[in-house]
């Protein structure tokens, strides 16, 4: 047998000169950054509200006696292609407003006769006899009259819970001052005056309610609703002066504080063996304090007793006259209020904006806020506020506010001085240590927020911001 004695032809792998990086890092403090968080947002919400010190934990808003009722928006039930309206909410309608007979309202909720409609039809015109109250249960109704030079002239856009010719269930001489169109397909509900009527014969207790809103409704009163202060003006020689007081609300509106609470518990083991380079609890608190602080903004617009959407009178909400926000839209939010101080939209619905901007050839101004540029139309700067809901069909609103309490603005609502306090109105309490070796703090944010008069808050709302103009 022969014997090969050629060299060793394998491969052979290059020693290694120096110490790897994979074995170095073992020896080594790796460079690291704080625990980051994506919910945290710009929050300008919370920065641009002056916040007032509530002592008590509650703010009474004290305002002129208005004799202005019931123009709120009205609910309704669905079963299928079937709608009904909830009775007491027919008490959203001036006539029936502090009416609370459940019986006599469900008698007339049941009168309420259903009706579907379709783009373009004219559901009332000017001029005709008006005997009918309609109330929407869904769908976009334009209303327009004829102005003084003969042309047609837009008056407003209604929807989903708005109504309209109360006027015709007890004036048997009325008549529609304007016509209504249908933009879009939806469903109403009627009311006949002679439905009404048929109630009123059985229910005395409805008769002498109207009754007393025809009385009210005579008082004098200024372009606000608000009981009128009797003066004169332009007279000469010895003119007997009338006597006047400024009446007051007999049961002013009360906010209490809220409170975003939660339970931070951290094990002493981590924060006795893991505390450096940075302090974990410290950490721990950080990132809870952001999270209670996101949904103090969140509760700010969206709670139902104190959030900026629910509580906008019903008379400062406006429809887009064409579904998407156009600059048109937004003067028609900000001539509603004086002093407007800024606006406040989804990130989406500002980038629908600029769409509808851009396609018109406009450019909107940047102000400084706070060394920041923003966005601004007609100087009021255009804030971002994620918080802000968008339903499924790509519908936001757009928020347009006066703040402060000289202003007669909006307010922010809360209480400094609070026991174990770590920020204005936040507090952070240790809770102990329970058998398992777990420190717990209670952490808790006060809060609330009071629009001190109707109009400092208004409401674009179903703008629509999927639209891409051609």
């Amino acid at each position: 047998m022969t014997v090969d004695s050629s060299p060793d032809t394998r491969l052979e792998l290059p020693r290694q000169s120096s110490l790897g990086t994979a074995a170095a890092r073992n020896l080594t403090t790796t460079t690291k950054s704080g625990p980051q968080m994506q919910e945290i947002t710009s929050r300008w919400l919370l920065r641009m509200l002056p916040w007032v010190e509530t002592k008590g934990g509650a703010y009474r808003v004290n305002r002129r006696l208005s004799y202005t009722v019931g123009d709120g928006s009205v609910e309704f039930v669905q079963d299928g292609a079937d709608v009904r309206v909830i009775p007491r909410e027919l008490g959203e309608l001036a006539p029936l407003r502090g009416f609370d007979d459940v019986e006599v309202l469900t008698a007339i909720a049941d009168r309420c006769v259903q009706r579907d409609f379709r783009s373009g039809e004219r559901l009332v015109e000017r001029g005709r006899p008006a005997d009918e109250l309609y109330l929407i249960a869904h769908g976009r109704i334009s209303q327009t009259t004829v102005g003084r030079y003969g042309g047609e002239v837009a008056l407003e856009v209604l929807a989903d819970g708005d109504h309209f010719g109360e006027h015709a269930l007890l004036d048997e001489d009325a008549r529609w001052e304007q016509t209504a169109i249908a933009e879009t397909p939806g469903t109403l509900l009627t009311l006949s005056r002679a439905d009404l009527a048929a109630v009123l014969s059985t229910a005395p207790s409805l008769r002498d309610h109207l009754e007393d809103f025809r009385s009210r409704s005579r008082r004098r009163q200024n372009h606000r609703g608000e009981a009128e202060i009797a003066m004169s003006a332009g007279h000469t020689g010895e003119h007997e002066l009338p006597g006047a007081f400024v009446d007051y609300e007999l049961k002013p509106r009360e906010y209490e504080l809220s409170v975003a609470q939660t339970i931070l518990r951290v094990h002493t083991r981590v924060a006795d063996l893991y505390n450096g380079p940075m302090n974990q609890t410290e950490e721990q608190l950080r990132l809870t304090i952001e999270a209670l602080r996101e949904r103090q903004e969140h509760e700010l617009i969206n709670n139902r007793e104190f959030g900026l959407l629910h509580n906008a009178d019903f008379k400062q909400r406006i429809q887009p006259h064409s579904g998407p926000p156009t600059p048109d839209d937004l003067d028609d939010l900000l001539c509603r209020r004086r002093g407007s101080k800024f606006f406040l939209a989804h990130p989406r619905t500002i980038a629908a904006i600029g769409r509808e901007f851009n396609a018109r050839g406009l450019y909107p101004d940047h102000v400084d806020l706070g060394g920041q540029q923003v966005p601004a139309w007609r100087g009021v700067p255009i804030l971002p506020c994620n918080k802000i809901p968008i339903t499924k069909e790509r519908t936001s609103s757009i928020l347009c506010m006066r703040t402060g309490e000289e202003n007669q603005g909006v307010i922010g609502l809360h209480q400094t001085g609070l026991p174990e306090e770590f920020e204005p109105s936040l507090s952070v309490r240790f809770m102990g240590l329970d058998e398992k070796a777990i420190t717990s703090y209670l952490v808790s944010a006060y809060y609330s927020a009071a629009i001190l008069v109707p109009d400092a808050v208004g409401v674009l709302e179903n703008v629509q911001i999927a639209h891409w103009p051609s």
